[in-house]
C-alpha cells in the first residue's frame, strides 16, 4: 500500500482514545498494510494507528530479528486480559525519533484481540520479553497514551526529550503505577 507519515511526539492525535472497529473492511486491511509499510520502512518493531494519524484500535508487531523471516502481528480491538510480574525496560517510539528512556512495564501480558481476517486469537507473552512491552506500548497508543508516561526517572526523561528537540513532559500524564513499583522493589 504505501508508506504514511509517522506523527512526532506533540501531535494531539497521539493523546487521543481510539475507537473500536466494528468490521474488518476493505478500509481496515488497507490501513493495516500502511501500518507494516511504514514500520518496516522505519526499522520499527510496532506501530499502532493513531501514529500515522488514524483513530482506530489496530496496531501491528513484528519482533523477528535480522536473520529470521518477517512475522508481522496484526491486533484489531485487542484487550489485555492478564498481566503480572513488572520490569524496567528501556524503550523508544516511533513518534520520539532517537529518544530512549527507562519505563516500567508488566512482565506477562495475555492479549485477546481479532486479526486482519476478522479471526479472534489469543497471545500471551512472557519474562518481559520483546513482545511481551511491545503489546503494552502499541497498547498504550490506543488508549492515548506514551511511553514516556511509564517513565522511571522525571527529570532524566526530560533531559532526553530536550536533547532531541521534543515537547517536555505533560506532568498531569505521568502514570502513578503502585502495583508495578512495589512489584519492582520487592
Amino acid at each position: 500500500m504505501a508508506i504514511k507519515k509517522v506523527l512526532k511526539y506533540g501531535e494531539k492525535t497521539l493523546r487521543e482514545p481510539s475507537k473500536e472497529v466494528h468490521k474488518v473492511s476493505r478500509k481496515i486491511t488497507d490501513l493495516v498494510q500502511d501500518l507494516l509499510d511504514t514500520m518496516y520502512a522505519q526499522n520499527g518493531v510496532g506501530l499502532a494507528a493513531p501514529q500515522i494519524g488514524v483513530n482506530y484500535r489496530v496496531f501491528v508487531i513484528d519482533v523477528s530479528t535480522n536473520k529470521e523471516p518477517l512475522n508481522p502481528i496484526v491486533f484489531i480491538n485487542p484487550k489485555i486480559i492478564k498481566k503480572s510480574g513488572a520490569i524496567v525496560s528501556n524503550e523508544g517510539c516511533l513518534s520520539f525519533p532517537e529518544a530512549y528512556t527507562d519505563v516500567r512495564r508488566y512482565k506477562n501480558v495475555m492479549v485477546k484481540a481479532i486479526d486482519d481476517r476478522g479471526r479472534p486469537f489469543t497471545l500471551e507473552a512472557t519474562d518481559g520479553c520483546l513482545l511481551a512491552r511491545a503489546i503494552q506500548h502499541e497498547f498504550d497508543h490506543l488508549n492515548g497514551v506514551l511511553f514516556v508516561d511509564h517513565c522511571i526517572n522525571r527529570f532524566e526523561t526530560e533531559e532526553i526529550l530536550k536533547k532531541y528537540d521534543l515537547p517536555a513532559l505533560d506532568p498531569e500524564k505521568l502514570l502513578s503505577e503502585p502495583d508495578l513499583e512495589k512489584e519492582l522493589n520487592d
